[in-house]
């Protein structure tokens, strides 16, 4: 594929089709390039799956570019939505957020200030104004200040990773599931060349795309890379319910909820994921999570636990994205990021133009694999 005179990749191996492999992949396909997706599960069934999926820039302010590069993945989401439809899996129903004592709740104000300076919005509401016009079922004292992000949004991530694959196929990708990668093969010149399969297929490539999330350490060792990564797990509990009694995210004390659907809610606590390396029985875990849940929205009291899985995060050990190129092997190339759900949009479409175009975004410049010493 040649590009104002420059041959550029025509065949990319996207690894991990969670939601940055799906968004890299269907930008590149729609874009004319050849794309294979490959993945040992299904695609969104991994991390995406068990993602709180809470798209945002509010929580993400300990650097301004990493809140930009944030509010533009907001954005994507938006012209993503019009591009392909919403459907079921974009919830633009915005966020809310409050503190369970008054040393938290200055922080959250403080951040409030930041915020607006930055021209993000947020109103501040009193816990009775929320259960008033937002919130009914919510157990939340009335004069407790609670933060609305009406911009945010929620998102049913196998939902849209199936839209973006299916989409893809149809501009002529090809789909490899229930095949883990073993080995990607350089040529004399440290370019990328080849991929072999568990299933012992071997494919010919022009480029590869590291967006295997957990795994993406094991990935980029395959060309001899260091790809630093943290562990933190996280555990996820989906429970039940007759009636979805929340209309959108939240960050209560000790607890976040959020709907799945019609007839489920996703629970998350990173003081309950504190207790996931003391041993602790994944069990027990989701029962202490609904628990938790039943003091904020009382009406979960009835649902029942339905599935719960602890996850490692992919985050890179200094908690930035990894995006583009790695300039010592020509054709690799990385996504892998926490917050994956928020940024999933923008980094698919900022990655695919960077390999068809081979020229690097601004936005990213603070987050380009080189960062990490090889």
């Amino acid at each position: 594929m040649s590009v104002g005179g420059v041959q550029r990749p025509a065949r990319v191996a996207v690894i991990g089709v969670g939601i940055l492999g799906a968004g890299v992949g269907w930008n590149l396909s729609r874009h004319g390039a050849e794309v294979v997706f490959i993945d040992a599960g299904r695609p969104g069934e991994g991390v995406t799956n068990w993602s709180f999926s809470w798209v945002n820039a509010s929580n993400k302010t300990e650097r301004r570019t990493y809140f930009e590069l944030n509010v533009a993945g907001m954005a994507a989401y938006r012209e993503l939505a019009e591009t392909i439809g919403p459907d079921s899996w974009w919830h633009p129903s915005g966020h809310l957020r409050w503190a369970g004592d008054p040393a938290a709740e200055a922080k959250l104000l403080e951040t409030v200030d930041l915020l607006a300076s930055w021209d993000y919005r947020v109103e501040v509401c009193t816990g009775a104004e929320v259960r008033r016009r937002l919130e009914p079922a919510l157990r939340v004292p009335d004069k407790t200040p609670v933060l609305f992000y009406p911009d945010e949004a929620w998102v049913h991530g196998p939902h849209l990773v199936g839209r973006l694959v299916s989409r893809a196929v149809e501009c002529g990708a090809e789909h490899r599931p229930g095949a883990a990668v073993c080995d990607i093969g350089i040529g004399s010149d440290r370019s990328v060349r080849t991929v072999t399969l568990s299933d012992e297929s071997c494919i010919d490539v022009d480029a590869v795309v590291n967006a295997a999330g957990p795994s993406a350490s094991r990935v980029a060792g395959l060309i001899a890379r260091q790809l630093p990564m943290r562990r933190e797990p996280g555990v996820v509990t989906r429970i039940g319910c007759a009636r979805v009694p929340v209309h959108r995210a939240m960050h209560a004390p000790r607890i976040e909820i959020r709907p799945d659907g019609d007839a489920s809610v996703v629970l998350h606590s990173r003081e309950i994921d504190a207790l996931i390396d003391t041993g602790e029985d994944p069990a027990e875990l989701a029962r202490l999570l609904h628990e938790s849940a039943k003091h904020v929205v009382p009406e979960l009291d009835s649902s029942l636990i339905a599935q719960t899985r602890v996850v490692h995060r992919p985050i890179p050990s200094d908690g930035f994205p990894s995006v583009g190129a790695v300039p010592s092997v020509p054709g690799y190339y990385e996504a892998v990021s926490h917050s994956g759900i928020t940024l999933g949009p923008v980094i698919g479409r900022l990655l695919a133009s960077e390999i068809l175009s081979g020229k690097r975004d601004e936005t990213l410049a603070d987050f380009r694999p080189e960062r990490f010493p090889q």
